[in-house]
């Protein structure tokens, strides 16, 4: 089962899909897989405030920035699991980590396949998977052609997973709103 969980910045999507996965759980091992990679001081900060916000919690995290399929390995090894759940936190960090690298920049297409097959297989490996995501798409402003290439790419992937998921709400202002 897929849950997808939508909203811009700031809007309290994380602390939503935190809260539901710590009520649905019930004897499930939680898993919190991580995408952010750190660069500078906000982000760092940004981690903190995540790594607070689900302490006490009992989340087992799992750091993985980029090829979320191989999470699946780390889930199966642990032997000592009858049922599980993933919060996967969160796409548009993923996106990024997936299309700007040191190797260059990947294309739209290529990136959201990548990333919707990798979910597929963790997917296929958990027994229900909350994803969050934001929405970046209502400022309406021209960016130069890299960030549009990412906005296009994250905007496919948000489709892809809203088609997907069993489950999709968006966050507004706090409030969660049952789309789907």
């Amino acid at each position: 089962m897929i849950t997808l969980i939508i909203g811009g910045s700031g809007s309290g999507k994380s602390a939503y899909a935190e809260e539901y996965i710590c009520k649905k759980a019930g004897d499930c091992r939680k898993y919190y897989l991580a995408t952010m990679q750190v660069y500078d001081d906000e982000g760092r900060k940004k981690v903190e405030k995540h790594r607070q916000q689900r302490q006490g919690k009992g989340f087992h995290t799992i750091e993985m920035p980029r090829n979320v399929e191989k999470t699946v390995k780390v889930i199966k090894s642990d032997t000592n699991v009858n049922k599980n759940m993933v919060l996967l936190e969160c796409i548009s960090n993923l996106t990024a980590n997936e299309m700007f690298t040191d190797q260059g920049t990947s294309d739209c297409e290529t990136v959201s396949d990548k990333i919707i097959e990798g979910i597929v297989s963790l997917n296929d490996s958990v027994d229900e998977l909350v994803i969050v995501t934001n929405n970046v798409f209502e400022d309406g402003d021209d960016y130069e052609e890299g960030t549009m290439e990412y906005l296009r790419a994250l905007g496919r992937i948000n489709e892809r997973l809203a088609s997907m998921a069993d489950r999709v709400v968006e966050i507004v202002a706090g409030i969660p709103v049952e789309v789907k």
